[in-house]
Formats: structure tokens, sequence, C-alpha cells
């Protein structure tokens, strides 16, 4: 037996180990014996803090509230395992000791072990460690204890803790345990009634505020206000406050500074006439030393200032609110020169970039102060009000968003929608100095101004915002702001922060509440598409599909709404990288989300399946996982087809696919899809479910688009036609005008009728006195002297028309003698070209066609001449009029009467034989026959 063996014997013996299995006697059987094998976990936690390593004891000690838990190893727990960890921690390395500390915090807020339990063994060994050679384990220890405080009951304090905080205080103990003590009887203050605390605990803090030592003076100073609430108001005016003034003006200004931050703690406990008294009067002797001094109390002031005059505000008069204010201004502008100042003035007239000032040109002090006085604006704007806000504030407030270091101008940027919200309908002000914020090259800036950017623009768009409704004023206010979001991400996207990017992405949606329908169509959306392609990060391309989504529900035109989601469907799901295709499937995703079930069906349901035969393996992979959502969309019996082309989709990849992920994927959405019953049309009008309703609510925003886009199509034409109308009486108005000064339109007498139209009017009636007063509605492409030529000319055209009318007679009643008087018409000359053939002999005579008309027409042809308007007239039926008498003429109707009979048999056997008038082939046809 080696020494090994002996000594693991050895130390199991003296553990008294009870192991559950018998026969294990002999030391060969303790050489197999392992810390695995058939230990319960209490032997095995006694085992491992023994002989164990120390990760293996910091696990039994994290693991130590978990044993306590079991009910059945508790007791067994308490009697053997933490007598040994007590028995550890004294020889423990830090990390056990802060394992430890943390341990034993838990067991009592977990209320593992009853109150008198913990006192005598956890509480005892907190005590015994708070004064560790090791301050940072030392430093744990009381952290714990003064957690520990918190949830002892007031006599088990009084009488396990009170007396040794109180013995640590003394002068004669060292500088960490009187620390300890200051912050013992702060935490204890608040448990004792006055009277305890004013005999036994206020004598030992008056000491340690007149302790040697100026960190004991400052830890005990920061322990004032517990103090003070402990003992009540008058106990603390006549004990607290003067220990609180002597420290305010220490020598030490770690000492000065606790002080301030302790008169800040105490302000809401003191009453009106000690705030006129003492602390207006200290706080302001306090500001003009620091003001002056510029020593690391000025952060601490611009700090706390913000606190300072909130609290004091119902005490202060107009005089000293103003002095707050111009103190205020005094620090925002700490450190910065004349010559820089200078430069930030022009730059701030000029509206540009104001550039970080170096590192080493600036002091640390000075740029925490204007960090702090920036941080601290949001409170001074609730001190100045709204109404003095644009006079005291709001030049200082400009000036910090231009500062010359980037980390005010963060700190500015951070609370700008604070700003914004406080400000009101005045928000508007704060337009160029938000331009500026977006525009800056700092990382840090956009990350502080874009974080809020959604509750900065519902704060410029007011109480418009609510009802989704702006006017045109406030969006050509926000002109300029738009732009300039969307340049930022040019400085975003050149960074690696991808959390920035996507909350850049994200907020552009909010931008439909404040654009009109131009802007979001030719800005905002090539933006988020071209984010879509060149984005790397994934979580950035889904807020920039969301988005992009988001603002083409919203856009007003059915055209652009389906241009973009054709470009949706044509660049990622038809895309040549399979990054597209893949991103294609979670778009579809998100229109199934934002749109309704009718517009999915319409747009991407066909599409997205087609993606089955995609050469991808990870694309076919992705789209079983949105073959249910897609089964869900579907009711019967419109959707049929719709129905039978997924189904045909699962089956070939049922059948064709070979990739195993893809296989195992198609099978677990088939099973999926089994599950999911199919809605019926007839059903789902009954039965109307949630998701149903908020579908129906989704449809309806969608038809109202198309409700509105038609009905200002409609108010456009109208307002069109109103336009033209409005023109078209402005030119008639001025033709008119002009027409009274010299028109040539005659119009008709008063009280006369129109007797051309009727027929009887006297051919040498004159119609231009019966249109003295007629009126002409121009068109728009004709001018008015063009028109009144144009009138001129068909007015005679119309009196020569009425004149040759009223000479015709009516039919049956021509006779021999009105034919040739001297009131018949003139015969007119045609324009046409006569047809070239021998003239007619006036000798011969001759029977006409059986048609009258017809041999008339030939014949006046032939003659080279018109008939008379009374000739031209007559039908078939009718007999020819206006020829002069001939003494060959028969008198019978339908015969000429100085046409020969010769000739005119010869003009007929030249016609057809159905009286046309033969062609030219005819004609050269006879000559040659003849």
């Amino acid at each position: 037996m080696d020494k090994t063996t002996t000594s693991l014997a050895d130390d199991l013996q003296d553990l008294q180990l009870d192991r559950p299995t018998e026969g294990l006697k002999s030391t060969e059987e303790l050489e197999k014996l392992t810390v695995d094998e058939q230990l319960s976990d209490i032997e095995r936690a006694v085992y491992l803090l023994s002989s164990g390593q120390e990760v293996q004891r910091i696990s039994v000690i994290h693991n130590l509230p978990d044993l306590l838990r079991d009910t059945e190893s508790h007791d067994e727990c308490m009697r053997r395992v933490v007598p040994k960890v007590r028995e550890v921690l004294y020889v423990a390395q830090t990390e056990m000791q802060l394992a430890a500390s943390s341990a034993f915090l838990q067991i009592l807020q977990k209320n593992l072990v009853p109150i008198q339990n913990y006192t005598q063994t956890f509480l005892q060994t907190i005590l015994n460690s708070v004064d560790a050679r090791d301050p940072d384990v030392a430093s744990a220890w009381l952290d714990t204890l003064l957690d520990v405080i918190d949830l002892l009951p007031k006599d088990i304090i009084k009488k396990e803790i009170l007396n040794i905080a109180i013995a640590k205080g003394q002068l004669s103990q060292a500088v960490h345990s009187r620390l300890s003590c200051c912050k013992i009887l702060g935490k204890i203050a608040t448990k004792f009634e006055p009277f305890v605390i004013k005999k036994e605990i206020l004598p030992v803090v008056q000491s340690l505020c007149q302790d040697v030592d100026y960190e004991v003076r400052g830890c005990m100073c920061r322990q004032l206000d517990c103090v003070a609430r402990g003992l009540g108001l008058e106990p603390t005016k006549s004990a607290i406050l003067p220990e609180l003034v002597e420290l305010t003006n220490d020598e030490e200004g770690f000492v000065r500074t606790a002080g301030l931050e302790t008169v800040v703690s105490i302000l809401s406990l003191l009453d009106e006439d000690t705030c006129n008294n003492t602390i207006i009067p200290l706080v302001c002797k306090f500001c003009q030393q620091a003001m002056q001094n510029e020593d690391s109390t000025l952060p601490v002031v611009a700090k706390q200032l913000g606190r300072l005059a909130h609290g004091l505000q119902a005490h202060l008069t107009d005089e000293q609110k103003q002095w707050f204010v111009d103190y205020y201004r005094k620090l925002c502008k700490v450190g910065l020169s004349s010559e820089r100042a200078k430069n930030t003035k022009e730059a701030d007239s000029e509206q540009t970039k104001v550039t970080d000032m170096p590192q080493s040109e600036e002091d640390d002090s000075c740029l925490e102060c204007r960090k702090n006085a920036a941080f601290n604006f949001p409170a001074m704007f609730v001190f100045v009000g709204p109404k003095h806000f644009k006079i005291d504030l709001l030049g200082i407030f400009s000036s910090l968003c231009k500062d010359p270091n980037s980390q005010v101008r963060k700190t500015v940027a951070s609370g700008f929608h604070e700003v914004t919200k406080l400000l009101g309908s005045q928000v508007h002000i704060l337009q160029p100095d938000l331009i500026n914020l977006l525009k800056d090259d700092s990382i840090d800036v956009l990350r502080g101004i874009l974080t809020n950017i959604v509750d900065i623009l519902d704060s410029f768009l007011g109480s418009s915002s609510s009802n989704h409704t702006l006017s045109e004023a406030k969006m050509n206010s926000l002109g300029e702001v738009i732009p300039a979001i969307l340049a930022s991400d040019e400085v975003v996207s050149s960074c690696n922060n991808w959390r920035l990017q996507e909350e850049l992405m994200t907020s552009l949606a909010s931008l439909t509440r404040c654009c009109t329908n131009e802007v979001l169509y030719t800005k905002v959306i090539p933006v988020l598409f071209n984010k879509l392609k060149t984005a790397r990060a994934l979580p950035v391309r889904h807020a920039c599909a969301r988005s992009s989504l988001i603002i083409i529900r919203t856009l007003k035109k059915l055209e652009q709404r389906e241009e973009l989601v054709n470009r949706l469907v044509t660049e990622f799901c038809q895309g040549r990288s399979c990054h597209q295709r893949s991103l294609f499937i979670d778009i579809c995703k998100f229109v199934i989300e934002l749109y309704s079930k009718t517009f999915f069906k319409k747009y991407f349901y066909e599409v997205v399946l087609e993606l089955h035969k995609d050469p991808v393996p990870n694309i076919r992979l992705r789209l079983c996982s949105l073959l249910p959502p897609l089964k869900r969309l579907i009711k019967l019996p419109t959707d049929r087809n719709l129905l039978q082309q997924l189904d045909l989709c699962v089956r070939k990849l049922l059948v064709a696919e070979k990739d195993k992920d893809v296989q195992n994927a198609i099978k677990l959405a088939v099973e999926e899809l089994d599950k999911i019953h199919v809605q019926m049309e007839s059903l789902s009008r009954r039965m109307l479910f949630e998701q149903d309703l908020v579908d129906q609510k989704k449809e309806d925003e969608e038809k109202l688009l198309i409700e509105l886009e038609e009905k200002d199509q409609k108010r456009e034409e109208e307002a069109a036609e109103k336009k033209k109308g409005e023109k078209r009486n402005s030119v008639t108005s001025a033709a008119a005008k002009k027409g009274d000064n010299g028109s040539k339109i005659p119009g008709p007498r008063k009280g006369t009728k129109n007797l051309a139209v009727s027929g009887t009017t006297s051919p040498n009636t004159s119609t231009s006195k019966d249109l003295t007063s007629f009126k002409f509605i121009y068109p728009p492409y004709l001018q008015p002297e063009d028109l009144q030529n144009r009138q001129g000319k068909n007015s005679i055209a119309k009196s020569k028309s009425t004149n040759s009318l009223s000479q015709i007679p009516r039919r049956g009643k021509i006779t021999s003698e009105n034919i040739g008087k001297p009131d018949s018409p003139k015969p007119i000359r045609s324009k046409i070209p006569a047809a070239k053939v021998k003239p007619l002999s006036n000798n011969d005579s001759g029977s006409g066609s059986k048609t009258g008309s017809g041999t008339s027409k030939g014949a006046a042809a032939r003659s080279g001449a018109l008939q008379a308007p009374g000739s031209a007239g007559t039908s078939s039926r009718g007999s020819m009029t206006g020829l002069a008498s001939s003494p060959n003429n028969s008198g019978r109707r339908g015969s000429f009467g100085n046409v020969s009979n010769t000739e005119t048999s010869s003009v007929k056997s030249s016609k057809g034989s159905n009286g046309a008038v033969p062609s030219t082939k005819e004609k050269i046809n006879r000559k040659k026959s003849k």
C-alpha cells in the first residue's frame, strides 16, 4: 500500500463519511472510491472542501444555497458543510472569499435559514471578515454586511452590529475600520428611533465629522443624509447643519464636494426658513468659490446645479433665479478660450460643423464641467420654464450643440428628446440645432440623437401625430430635417456598429407621418432599397425590409405600390444572389405580418412557391418553414387554385428532394400542415376570430387607400375643368370687351325671331342687323382676331345660302312661267374641274334616262357647269327646273330642253347597261373593238 492510499483512507476516516455502500472497508476498496462514485451531494461537498482543488471548493460554495434549499439535506448541510466552509474561509484566496460573500447574502435573501441560525453562523463570519487584510475582500464583505442589515430585524442589529460599529469608529482604530464605521452607522441610523440615534450614534457621528483623516470626514459627510432623516428636522437643524456647514468649507476639495452632495440630498427635509437663511447663502458662496478657483469642485457643482435649482426653486426670488441662470451659462462655457468662443460664434452664424478640440488643449475638469452642464440642461429648462426659454437658454443650448468637444455634443444629443417634449408648440426653434447634430461626423453624437429620433419627430409633429394628419406648413417645416436624417446614414454605415444602423433603419418607418408621398417615394425608399442590398448585418436588412414595407403600405398611388412590390420580387425573389433570395423569404414573413391575406395572395403567394425549384438547398430549407403560414392564408373555395399549387410544391419537395436537411424539414412541415384546417368562407363569415378581425381591418385600410386615390384623381379632374372654365370665361369677357369697341359680329334685334332658320326670310334681308346681341365663347386654341375673320366669312356664306334657298319652289308646282324669270338665281360656277367631253349642240333634243337626276348630273358635268341650287335639290322623281325654254323642248318631265336626241342617244350609248359612266379601261377596249 502506498502513501497516497493511506492518506486518503485517513482523511475519509477523519471526516466520518457514512458511505451508503457496504463492504468498503479495506484500503484496496478505498483506492477504487472516487468523488463521483456512489456519494451523496453532502458527502461530495465535504470531500471537495477537504481535498479538492480551489476551483472545486469555489463550486461547492457557489452551490451552497442549492444544498440548503433541499429539505432532505438541509440539516445535514448545516451540520457538516457549513462548518467546513467557515473553516476553509480563514485561509481562502480572494475568489473564494468573494464567492462566499455572495452565497451568504443569497441564503438570507431566499430565507433558506432561520434568522437565529443565520445570526449565529453566517453573520459572525461576515463581521469577522470585514476587517480582512485584503482591501478587496474587506470591501466585498462590508457590502454584504450593509445589504444584510436591510434584511435583519432591529433587535439583532442593535445586539450584534451596533456595538461593533461604534467600536470601529474610535480614533484608536485604523482608517479602514473608521471608514467601515461611517458606512455602517449611516445604514443602521434609519433602523432606530430618534432618541436611540441621538444617544448612541450621534456622538460617534460628530466625532467622525471632526476626524483627522479627510477620507473619514468625507465618508461620514455622505452619511449625514441618513442620520438626519433618522433624527428629524429639529435635531438636524441643531446638530447636523453646523457640521455640514463646516464640512462644505473644509480645506480638502473631496470633503467640500461631499458636503455639497449632502446639501442637495437633505433639501427635501429642510423647511423654508432653513433654506432661506442657511442653505441658499451656503450654496451661492460655494458656487462662487468653485468658479473663481476652477478646482475639482466645479464639475461637481455643474453636476448638482440642476437638482439644487429645482430643490430651491420655491424659495428663490426672481433675482436669485436669474443668478442661477447666469451661473449656468458660465458653466456651459468653462474652458473655452476667447478665440475658441469667437470661432464657435462664427460657426454658429455660418451653421457649419465644429471640429473636435484636441484633448491635449483642454483640461479634463473643464470638459467634465461642460459635459455635466449639458446633462443638467433639461433640469434648468424646467427651472426657467418654456416662456423664458428663448431668451435665457436658447443661445446656450445652441452653443452646447456646437461645442468643440464631441463628448459634450453627445450629452446634449442624448437629452435632446427631453427638451423637445418640454418645449411644446415652440419646438420648431430647435430645428437648426437638430440638423446640426444630425450632420455631425461623430458616431457617438449620432448614436445619441438617432436613438431617440422617433420621440423627437413626434414632438415636432405635435398633436397632429395622434391623428396621423399633418398640415402642409408642418411638412414643409420638416423639409430640411428629413434629408439630414437620410444623410446621417453615410456616417453610420462607415462604422461597424450594426445596432446603430438597425436603429436608424427602424426609425425611418416613422417618417410616414411627417413626409409627403413624393418624398417617401423619391428619397426614403431608395435609401432603404440600397441598404437592403448593401448592408452586411442581417438585422439591418430585416429592419430595412420592415421599414420599406411599412412605407409602401402608406403610399397613396397604387401604381407606385405595385412598382415597388414588383421590384421586391424581381430583385430579391428572382435575384442572382442566394442571400437576396433568402432575404425574400423574410420579406414574405413581414408581409404576412403587416399586410392583409388578400394582398399577400395577390402579389407574393405564387412567386414564393417558385423557390422550391431553387438550386441552393438553404433556400429550399428556409421555404419549408414558410409553408404552414401559407396554408393558413387560404380560404376555400376562392383559393382552391392556390391550395393546389401549395400541395404540388410539397409533393415535389417530398419526391425530388435529395438534401437530408431539406428532407427532414419538409417532413416536419408536412406534419404541421396536416394539423392546419383550411378555412371556409361561409364559416368564416359567421365566426370571426380575433386574427380575422385584424386581417379585415388591414384589408379595409388597403381598400381605403385605393378609394382615396380615386377621389383625389376625381378632385384633380374637377379642379382642372374648373380652371379651364375660368380661363374660358376670362377669354370671353376679354373678347366681349373688345367686341363692344368694334366687333364685326352682328346680333339679332330685340323682339324678333331668326327668320333665316325658318326659311321665310326675304332674299334682300340682311342678317347682320339681327346678330348684334350674339355672344360667342372662344375656344382656348382660337384667338379673337382670327375668330372675327372666320365669323365674317360665315355670315356672308350663310346669307347667300339663305337667298338661294328662298327661291326654291315647292315640288309639283313648277310651271313654264317661272322658268327664265329675272328673279331666278344665277348659276354658281363650280370649282370642280369638268370632264373633258364634246360639247352638246342646242339643236339636238331627246329623252333622258330613267332617272332624271342621273342624266342631269351627267350632262351638267359634261357641260362644265353646275346647275342652280333649285335643280340640284330634286330627286329622281322630280322634274328638272331652272332650264331656259327652247323651241325643241318637249316640255315633259325629265327631258332636256336644249339637248338634241342624237347627242342624248350618243351619251346614253357611251354608258354601260346599268347607266354608269364607263371607266377609262372600258373606253380603251371599246375603241379597239371599233
